[in-house]
């Protein structure tokens, strides 16, 4: 259920998420979830792609600062209130949830979360009969 996500430290300047994505690009790997955070000097670039590791090698040969973070994923309708009890239920047991983004399907919302505990928050919202998503599922979708 653990899912590898690429953060990308880009500085905040135009064209550089460009050529993040050119990168990728050339390297025939697929995105299928995309999150950026920026301040005023720098930007975060989350990505879950294809190939995790050939999409760190080829961002740090363009000499891009990189880290690979443990995710977890939940698909709920896409409704407000399915968000929220997703997050409910976690904050009921004590789990913080450092970020989250989420993008739709058809009638449906993929939740990306990064957890203070990723495998409680997995066995939380599995007792919960929450719909958990791995990496494969990620990426047919």
């Amino acid at each position: 259920m653990i899912i590898s996500q690429l953060s990308v430290f880009m500085e905040n300047k135009s064209g550089r998420l460009a050529e993040v994505l050119e990168v990728l690009g050339n390297e025939d790997l697929r995105i299928t979830a995309l999150s950026v955070a920026d301040t005023n000097e720098f930007g975060i670039l989350r990505l879950i792609v294809s190939d995790t590791d050939k999409a760190r090698a080829a961002l740090r040969e363009h000499k891009f600062t990189v880290n690979v973070t443990e995710v977890i994923s939940v698909m709920v309708p896409d409704q407000a209130r399915h968000y929220a009890k997703v997050l409910k239920i976690l904050s009921d047991l004590d789990i913080s949830v450092e970020y989250t983004y989420a993008f739709p399907t058809a009638k449906k919302s993929i939740i990306i979360l990064k957890c203070s505990d990723n495998e409680k928050a997995i066995k939380a919202l599995k007792d919960h009969e929450m719909e958990l998503l791995r990496a494969g599922d990620l990426y047919r979708i």
